[in-house]
């Protein structure tokens, strides 16, 4: 009796040992390309974002810039290959007057900020400011328009003015202001949030609304042919995304947005850092309703679209928590730890993995607010853990997804479970394979075994985001503690590549003939 217990016992550890994820690659299938817009970025006028990071001022003895924008920052952003940066909200956006931020710095002025924080701004970051940076680090802007408290004539001048080649009053200002090359800006956003702090309008006002505003927003040649966003949904709200789709003519929309935060409640959104395991697990299970999100609303748009030619767009993400001891609680400035990673990883990989719908999306935010890929204090600048998966994940920007089906085990906690592994791949131009995993389980290392079907590679390497603690995070003395390093414990053998994935961690491999 004792030693069918004992067999009994040893082959639940066998069997426990062995269980691992199952990944199946066709990587001679790769058709849809990943839209490099996935990556895209968030700067709103909020907090330390605007003035205080991107933006420290013309002259400044101490932090070096161009143009009053942080060099580092700038740097930064180029290594990360940011495609494209959606400014100036948000909920700033429906009360920016766009007019107040041009000409002589010293004439423009003065507004108070009254969605974050009450604080009055001078101005001094405006339209040029803000597409010179896009410029300089290589990105396409995405300005979101004031629907909430403009006008159709307060858009369509900002259009022209960026716009417009030359001959038009907006134009002959811009030149005057000293810009005589148009910017030919194509992402617009018609509206932030209607539904909220947008204008707390119905999906049926909103849509006609639109309409009115996308009429008068002018293409003058092909270089500038804009690509109109609608204002789309929060979370789960299929209603709004159906109204839009079904009331306004597809010729008139390019693409429908959607927001999602990763937030244990709006009430009590718990601590950025130090947080226990329920917290992970609540924030992790609602970083994995983005999956069934875009599911949903990618349903509706089928039905409405089923050429898929109008794109998700989902353009507010990340995690939110309650601010850092002693902040103004009205700049949501929150540290950044391996729990963002968690985040970032499994978020990408699901966008990639329907790519054939969304095609553009912006992380919330760039500089010091929300689940940030920067964090500046005075002159020192730090790179976040979500910086590092933001740039790791690079590698997928306009390369073909790879299609795959994955069998993996489950993160559970108190009676509730979660995939602890997502994966998504793809292949470049050159014909490398990337795959990016990430392995969400905050105890448990697993095991991987990747079956490559279609094509035979023969070389392998990968680098991984791995640390000590899920609650690790990058500081102003300790800037490097989270860091990406090479990772060799791989075997790529007949075909099949095989691993263990360290618990909390995020890895991307490259495969090359």
């Amino acid at each position: 009796m004792k030693k069918i217990i004992l067999l009994i016992c040893m082959g639940a550890i066998f069997s426990s040992t062995l269980a691992q994820t199952k990944i199946t690659l066709n990587t001679d299938l790769a058709k849809t390309t990943i839209n490099k817009h996935i990556y895209g970025h968030f700067a709103e006028h909020l907090g330390k974002c605007i003035y205080g990071g991107i933006y420290v001022g013309e002259g400044n003895p101490k932090i070096p810039n161009t143009a009053g924008v942080r060099n580092d920052i700038i740097q930064a952003l180029r290594d990360l290959k940011v495609p494209n940066l959606r400014w100036p909200g948000g909920c700033f956006a429906d009360t920016y007057q766009w007019k107040d931020g041009i000409g002589p710095k010293a004439n423009r002025p003065k507004m108070v900020n009254v969605w974050w924080g009450g604080v009055t701004e001078d101005n001094s970051f405006g339209t040029h400011d803000f597409l010179d940076l896009c410029e300089r680090i290589g990105a396409e802007p995405y300005l979101a328009g004031n629907v909430g408290s403009g006008s159709v004539k307060d858009l369509t001048d900002w259009v022209t003015y960026v716009n417009h080649p030359g001959g038009s009053p907006m134009s002959e200002l811009r030149k005057q202001n000293g810009r005589e090359k148009p910017w030919s800006v194509k992402m617009w956003g018609v509206g932030n949030e209607a539904w909220g702090c947008g204008g707390n309008m119905t999906a049926e006002y909103y849509a006609n609304i639109y309409r009115q505003y996308a009429t008068f927003m002018t293409d003058w040649d092909n270089t500038s042919k804009l690509y109109r966003i609608a204002s789309g949904a929060s979370d789960g709200d299929y209603v709004w995304t159906e109204t839009l789709m079904k009331n306004i003519p597809h010729k008139m929309l390019a693409g429908v947005a959607l927001h999602h935060y990763s937030v244990l409640s709006w009430t009590e959104k718990g601590p950025s850092v130090g947080f226990s395991e329920a917290h992970y697990f609540k924030t992790m299970s609602e970083a994995y309703l983005m999956e069934e999100f875009v599911k949903g609303h990618s349903t509706i748009m089928d039905k409405y679209d089923p050429e898929k030619r109008i794109a998700l767009i989902v353009d507010e993400w990340g995690g939110w928590y309650n601010v850092e001891p002693g902040t103004n609680p009205g700049f949501l400035y929150q540290q950044n730890t391996m729990r963002d990673a968690m985040i970032a990883g499994m978020t990408l990989n699901i966008f990639n993995n329907h790519a054939d719908r969304v095609r553009g999306a912006n992380l919330a935010q760039i500089v010091n607010v929300l689940q940030s890929v920067i964090l500046t204090n005075e002159e020192k600048m730090l790179l976040t853990p979500t910086y590092h998966v933001m740039k790791m994940y690079n590698v997928h920007q306009e390369a073909k997804l790879v299609p795959l089906n994955i069998e993996s085990p489950t993160y559970e906690f108190q009676g509730k479970s979660l995939p602890a592994v997502s994966v998504s791949a793809s292949k470049d131009a050159s014909g490398a394979l990337n795959i990016s995993l990430t392995n969400i389980d905050y105890r448990k290392p697993h095991q991987v075994s990747i079956n490559l079907r279609g094509e035979e590679f023969s070389k392998i390497s990968g680098r991984i985001l791995a640390s000590a603690t899920i609650s690790d995070h990058n500081t102003f003395d300790q800037p490097n503690k989270v860091n990406v390093k090479d990772f060799a414990d791989t075997k790529l053998e007949k075909g099949v590549v095989t691993l263990t994935l360290p618990a909390y961690s995020v890895l991307v491999l490259k495969l090359a003939k």
